[in-house]
Parts: C-alpha cells; sequence; structure tokens
C-alpha cells in the first residue's frame, strides 16, 4: 500500500487558481457553467459544452467511483521509489472523470466501479494535491 507518493506543490494558472486554493484549504472545489449546467473537468474560463464564459465554482461532493486504473509497477524519476502505485480516472459524482491516484489502499485490491472519495496530500512547497482513496 502506497500512500506517500511524490506530492509537487502544482503551477496554478488564472484558470486553475480556484481549484487549488480550495484544495489548500481542504476544500474540493468544481467549475460549474451556470448557463447550461454542465460540470467541467479540466478547468477553464469556458464551458466545453455550450461556449458560455458563465462559469462558476462549487463545493463538490469530493465523491466517485473507479473508471479506469492502472497499476504502475516500475515508475520513473522520483516516483520510482513509490511503486506499484495507481493511476486512475475517476467518475465523479457530479458527472466528470478527473485523472489522479489512487491511495491508502493496496493496488491488487483496486476495481472499476470502487467507490472513493477525495483525500488531500500535502504538497512539499505547501498547497495539497488532489487524490482519492477508498470511501468508507
Amino acid at each position: 500500500m502506497t500512500d506517500q507518493l511524490p506530492s509537487p506543490t502544482p503551477a496554478t494558472t488564472l484558470e486553475t487558481e480556484p481549484f487549488w486554493e480550495a484544495a489548500a484549504d481542504g476544500r474540493f472545489v468544481l467549475p460549474r457553467c451556470n448557463a447550461c449546467d454542465e460540470v467541467i473537468w479540466y478547468p477553464r474560463l469556458f464551458c466545453p459544452s455550450c461556449g458560455s464564459n458563465d462559469v462558476s465554482w462549487f463545493e463538490a461532493s469530493g465523491n466517485g467511483t473507479v473508471y479506469s486504473f492502472t497499476v504502475v509497477e516500475r515508475g520513473q524519476g522520483g516516483w520510482r521509489e513509490h511503486s506499484p502505485y495507481v493511476l486512475a480516472y475517476i467518475e465523479l459524482a457530479e458527472g466528470p472523470r478527473m485523472l489522479t491516484n489512487v491511495i491508502d489502499v493496496d493496488p491488487d485490491t483496486v476495481a472499476i466501479d470502487m467507490p472513493v472519495t477525495v483525500r488531500f496530500d500535502a504538497g512539499k512547497d505547501g498547497g495539497n494535491i488532489v487524490r482519492f482513496g477508498p470511501a468508507s
């Protein structure tokens, strides 16, 4: 069970800053289009569904399920010593899918449709990295 993965502090942009600021506070937020109600991932200043630039942020549930995953047996660079670890697409309860890690679980027990919930790992220079672990 690998739960000490590298946690570099993310580089933020104007589009991602609200997400990372909330994560630093232990909150999971997502952008939503106010015109069509589409929940958006990856953060951007416009809706990829309808083209509206009327986008706002909301407190999301932090719940989801494993949509797809792989167990990385031979990581590269600074990740090598943390192998094996799980890289997964999480289908969020709000709809979009997010690429992240599944932590706090034996990689051999991760499965498609496994319920997961958000976890926050402290970044090296402050802030938090968003990952997911088994829902309890």
